[in-house]
């Protein structure tokens, strides 16, 4: 029985995973979509995931790879997934993808969204799990300029955990830019790029937000694009209000997965 090459796209809510990465003990995205695979396939199936999100990450798009025999067509392989995987994750598609596709590595750019809630309801227990509650209104002009001071290709250590060594810390952001959410309750941060670094979008965030209520100078988002280090950087923001969107293949045979992608 021979193996076949499969994409899938999982959405999930971050709250109840500690990340995407199989840990020995804690549940993880990646272990409990393998469970299932291998409930399925009886063997274990490794799987590549696009990207890694932090504990409490959500998750609009996460591409994932893996190879499964090829008896399985895709449509059954996705409905025999969501009966053996959990309600907070959900096969929203899967596809025959290229001979040794690797979400990863194959990928030429990701994408990212944060969301705030600056009114009261925030705070709401139907709001606050799936979004950052400020509570308070932020100046959505200095957001807007903070972000455009992230565009082009930087060295984002500066905006990255410590102890995260890496061969270089360079990442290209082709499109960064904060909008005002449909309910007007609070704005919507998309941000696209050739690779990310651990945590690097909650640190610009968290970064942003301090400038755009005015407890930290437009001109410190430049002055960190130069540091060397972490250390003078604004908190992270909190990872309840991240989204990975997913992200983007130059393969024509992934057409169907970039278009997913592109209308979240």
């Amino acid at each position: 029985m021979a193996d076949t090459s499969f994409y899938t796209i999982l959405q999930y809510v971050g709250g109840g995973f500690a990340g995407w990465q199989r840990q020995p003990s804690d549940r993880t995205v990646q272990g409990v979509l393998e469970d299932g695979l291998k409930q399925l396939v009886g063997r274990r199936v490794v799987t590549h995931a696009a990207g890694r999100t932090d504990s409490g990450v959500h998750a609009l798009g996460q591409v994932v790879s893996f190879e499964a025999p090829d008896h399985w067509s895709p449509d059954d392989l996705r409905r025999a997934l969501n009966a053996v995987t959990p309600p907070d994750l959900w096969i929203a598609d899967l596809g025959s993808a290229p001979a040794g596709f690797h979400a990863r590595r194959h990928a030429s750019a990701r994408r990212y969204r944060f969301v705030i809630g600056c009114d009261a309801a925030a705070v709401s227990p139907f709001r606050r799990p799936y979004e950052w509650a400020l509570g308070e209104p932020v100046d959505l002009d200095a957001l807007g300029e903070a972000a455009r001071l992230f565009r082009g290709q930087h060295d984002f250590r500066p905006f990255s955990s410590v102890g995260q060594e890496k061969p270089h810390y360079r990442c290209k952001i082709e499109n960064c830019e904060w909008r005002e959410r449909p309910d007007r309750e609070g704005f919507i941060f998309d941000v696209e790029a050739d690779r990310f670094l651990h945590r690097m979008v909650r640190f610009m965030v968290g970064a942003m937000v301090d400038v755009a209520r005015t407890r930290r100078p437009m001109s410190d988002i430049s002055a960190l694009l130069e540091a060397t280090n972490n250390a003078e950087a604004s908190p992270p923001a909190p990872p309840h209000g991240l989204y990975m969107l997913g992200a983007l293949y130059p393969h024509d045979e992934l057409k169907r997965v970039n278009a997913f992608v592109i209308d979240r």
